[in-house]
């Protein structure tokens, strides 16, 4: 990806001497094109007067719209002459309104803290637990909105990095060594009841997870828990995935057990995605997931890439989401996708 960078401070060597390097780097991507969406869901929207009058109405909203991401993200570094390397970072982030096309403002969220050294990294504020920072969870995601994912049967709400919210502010740490890496998360999120008037419960949730690569092939397992306190059901998720990359091809498995409280989402979930380059800069994409609770959602649908060259994609994908029982809708998008 290429980088801006403004350095503060060069680096410097003088004899056989180097100074700390520090700086701040901008990097990101642009995506925009058509999304359609079959039966796509009428929006509520509220209104209030100059005089406070409140109304509400409702607004159709076309199968069709167009999408569109714009994201940046601000990095700011410095490394030690010991060679500990401090992160903070922060997103801008602007995207369409989902249900009615519309722009939506942009704006910045939570911030993240780094500390970087050898195979150690520490991260704390607005962070991705275990789950999040797991490639072989998600796979190939296809589409330009990569609305389609292997993982569609899980419930579980686990810990994420929020890009246009603050996000739960949690630790993480992995650590790395050779072909092995563990990792785990902390968050202790305070649930405040009757809109911050009424008591409060901490909800303790973590995560750890292992992977080792051999080879070409990476087998990883991740559990984490969520528990809010006394007379709460604590919810689970138990997640195995072995991704493989030879050549051209790159696949994924993925199972998962879901144990949450809704008794209508518990049970196993299942999937695959499949990239494969075709040669003349087009890549295939392929995902399947559901899952055997009644209320899981499937997925199912295939995608293409272009490479268009200096980091800029035309993408797009077609396929099929399924809530539970409610008959099946068809989701499809193509645009263009270009790094920065």
């Amino acid at each position: 990806m290429k980088q801006l960078l403004f350095a503060s401070t060069a680096t410097i060597a003088t004899a056989g001497i180097a100074a700390a390097e520090s700086g701040i780097n901008l990097s990101g991507y642009g995506r925009f094109g058509i999304g359609y969406l079959e039966d796509r869901q009428n929006t509520t929207l509220t209104t209030t007067t100059a005089n406070g009058t409140v109304n509400q109405f409702t607004a159709d909203s076309d199968e069709a719209i167009l999408i569109s991401r714009f994201r940046l993200n601000i990095d700011g570094f410095t490394e030690t002459d010991g060679g500990v390397r401090f992160e903070g970072r922060v997103r801008l982030q602007a995207d369409e309104d989902s249900d009615t096309g519309e722009a939506n403002d942009a704006g910045l969220n939570g911030a993240r803290f780094s500390v970087i050294y050898g195979g150690l990294r520490v991260d704390a504020g607005n962070v991705a637990g275990s789950f999040d920072n797991l490639d072989d969870y998600f796979g190939t995601e296809p589409g330009l909105e990569e609305f389609l994912g292997q993982y569609s049967g899980v419930n579980y709400s686990f810990l994420e990095y929020e890009s246009t919210g603050s996000g739960d502010n949690a630790v993480f740490f992995q650590y790395t060594v050779g072909d092995f890496a563990v990792s785990a998360s902390y968050d202790q999120n305070t649930i405040f009841a009757n809109n911050g008037t009424g008591a409060t419960t901490d909800r303790d949730r973590w995560d750890v997870s292992a992977a080792y690569t051999f080879n070409n092939i990476t087998a990883s397992l991740v559990y984490g828990e969520t528990d809010e306190g006394d007379g709460v059901e604590k919810e689970s998720l138990t997640v195995f995935t072995l991704g493989a990359e030879f050549n051209d091809f790159y696949g994924t498995l993925f199972l998962a057990d879901d144990d949450v409280a809704d008794d209508d989402e518990n049970g196993t979930a299942y999937g695959f995605s499949v990239a494969y380059n075709l040669g003349a800069a087009t890549t295939l994409q392929l995902v399947y997931g559901d899952g055997s609770a009644d209320n899981d959602t499937r997925n199912i649908g295939v995608g293409a890439i272009y490479d268009l060259g200096a980091g800029a994609t035309l993408r797009g994908a077609v396929g099929e989401v399924k809530d539970g029982d409610d008959d099946g809708r068809i989701q499809a998008d193509f645009g263009v996708w270009f790094n920065f």
